[in-house]
């Protein structure tokens, strides 16, 4: 039954990935670190972001927008490696807050547009951006926040936006699952994980042709609000034990 609920959560998330290029992580977070603790389930959504990733890559190529993806992609690629050391030093009380507080923070990042937008914009805002999102990427696999927060800013076009997120997330993935290892989790439950990972990522191509992004994104709230909330009540419970 729990591996069932991690199983479903990737599904879901992968399909959502598809459909608003967004939020794999985000509402995978929440199951599997509930399933898997801190360390392994963020090690499990890191590389199965990866597989996400590899399989949503081919269709969104035609519109990457290279100039941003490798500024974002190079500054996020140098900040990765100190956040696998904040996961290598915090104990798994204070890593639940992490990872809990990082969610939050994406989910209400969208509150931020006036404040971020003075500053995350052109060259520099690309920078900064592309170095908290490889940070938080490696540390929690929460990269999203901070590359929405620079597409607001810089005004990045969303079609083309959501296609180049793809690009910098297989680079963050790669790069965080050769510093991090990969998941002690059994390899046929990896791969079970994976699979499903992979068709709702295929399904979601047919998805999206039918379902409104707009119903896509709140469904996604909904999911990745529960998966914060669940990780905040587990780290508060691992703090009182």
């Amino acid at each position: 039954m729990i591996v069932a609920l991690a199983c479903l959560s990737a599904l879901v998330a992968a399909v959502i990935q598809r459909v608003t290029g967004l939020a794999f992580v985000l509402v995978l977070i929440g199951p599997v670190v509930l399933v898997y603790g801190p360390v392994e389930g963020v090690t499990l959504a890191v590389l199965l972001a990866v597989v996400a990733s590899v399989f949503a890559v081919p269709s969104a190529w035609g519109d990457v927008d290279w100039p941003r993806t490798l500024w974002l992609l190079g500054a996020g690629l140098v900040a990765a490696p100190f956040g696998v050391l904040v996961t290598g030093v915090l104990p798994d009380a204070a890593l639940l807050f992490l990872i809990s507080g990082m969610a939050i923070v994406a989910l209400l990042a969208s509150r931020l547009g006036g404040v971020v937008s003075a500053t995350l914009r052109g060259r520099q805002g690309a920078v900064l951006a592309g170095a908290a999102a490889g940070f938080m990427h490696a540390s929690s696999g929460l990269s999203g926040p901070a590359l929405a927060a620079f597409a607001v800013g810089d005004r990045w076009e969303q079609r083309r936006f959501a296609a180049s997120a793809q690009i910098i997330f297989l680079g963050y993935g790669l790069v965080s699952v050769a510093l991090r290892g990969l998941p002690s989790t059994a390899a046929p439950e990896v791969l079970l994980l994976a699979a499903c990972t992979a068709g709702g990522i295929i399904a979601g191509s047919f998805v999206v042709r039918v379902v409104p992004a707009s119903v896509a994104r709140t469904v996604m709230l909904w999911c990745a609000w529960a998966g914060a909330l669940v990780v905040l009540v587990r780290a508060v419970l691992a703090l009182l034990g």
